[in-house]
């Protein structure tokens, strides 16, 4: 048992996650992955799409459009949505291909 107010380091099946998907190193594309219930709805609040936002998007689909913060504009993205339980995971996930770099 923790203690209150500890974090549990490792993921439950409740959470999302998300992770670099490609090696370190230079690269052409860097890949952002999220699974988990929350995945499209993260995704809908950095993803700008000219095809709209993601949670209205159907399942194995590509989007193209920008990933935003408060700043501005932070990349040009692909973004793909895998919908429960046609994924890799078997969850909701999202694969965001972003220009590469160091």
């Amino acid at each position: 048992m923790s203690e209150p107010g500890a974090t549990n380091p490792m993921p439950t099946e409740s959470d999302t996650i998300a992770a670099i998907a490609t090696a370190a190193g230079r690269g052409a594309l860097g890949i952002v992955r999220l699974s988990g219930p929350d995945a499209v709805a993260i995704a809908g609040r950095v993803f700008r799409g000219v095809s709209g936002d993601p949670a209205s998007f159907e399942s194995h689909t590509v989007h193209f459009g920008r990933v935003v913060s408060d700043d501005g504009l932070i990349d040009t993205v692909l973004l793909n949505v895998m919908r429960a339980p046609r994924s890799y995971t078997g969850e909701d996930s999202v694969e965001l291909s972003c220009h590469g770099g160091r």
